[in-house]
């Protein structure tokens, strides 16, 4: 599976490439707001950092203007995947973006038959958003499962899962268990990954028992 960060802090974004775990980021027009910064030089300066996927949304929700931001969003860096909303204006600008070269990041996914029309618009990734489908008490995670296996039941669809809205750290792994292609994480939740109560209680016995010894491997 691959780990997309769903951030547009440039610093944040900076020290989780430096793990080596980053595959691509995720950002859209609130998560840049909050930056108070101007849209495109962040983009400009994340696309820099990462050599993955970089996706940058659209503001306009018709097909023309659609087309002219995306394909100014594409021009900017070659990693740029164009995030377009599921809608049939938002289909219409990914089929022509598609044909362009363009990737393309169809977001705001709720059901398994929007999927399909994704797939068939020629997306390079879809967004199914599994939190906000749980906080109306509907299953996020089995509407992942229904476009996984839809998609492995046709060669032509090269569309890949990109789960959305993660909450948490079990999410991450019961998508990895069904076969979604890629997460997008907060960097809080990404960072809750390495966490667990008895690595924390080895490495402290480990610690301590190093410490009895009054040895140091630098000085020997």
């Amino acid at each position: 599976m691959k780990f997309f960060v769903d951030t547009a802090n440039v610093e944040e974004i900076r020290d989780l490439a430096a793990t080596g775990l980053l595959d691509g980021v995720t950002t859209n027009p609130s998560l840049i707001a909050k930056t108070g910064r101007d849209f495109i030089q962040v983009v400009r300066e994340i696309c820099d950092i990462v050599d993955g996927p970089v996706s940058a949304e659209v503001a306009a929700t018709n097909h023309e203007t659609m087309l002219a931001e995306g394909r100014k969003l594409h021009q900017l860096a070659a990693n740029i995947a164009v995030k377009v909303p599921l809608t049939p204006d938002g289909l219409k600008t990914c089929r022509v973006l598609a044909n362009d070269g363009a990737m393309v990041n169809v977001t705001l996914c709720f059901s398994a038959s929007q999927a399909i029309l994704a797939a068939k618009a020629g997306a390079a990734f879809v967004s199914p958003f599994i939190g906000r489908l749980d906080d109306i008490s509907s299953n996020g995670m089995a509407l992942v499962a229904d476009i996984v296996q839809i998609y492995r039941n046709y060669d032509n669809f090269t569309t890949e899962v990109l789960v959305a809205s993660i909450r948490n750290p079990n999410q991450v792994a019961e998508a990895a268990k069904i076969g979604a292609h890629i997460a997008t994480i907060p960097p809080g939740v990404l960072y809750q990954l390495f966490g667990h109560p008895l690595t924390d209680k080895g490495l402290k016995a480990f610690l301590a028992d190093w410490a009895s010894t009054g040895q140091s491997i630098l000085d020997s």
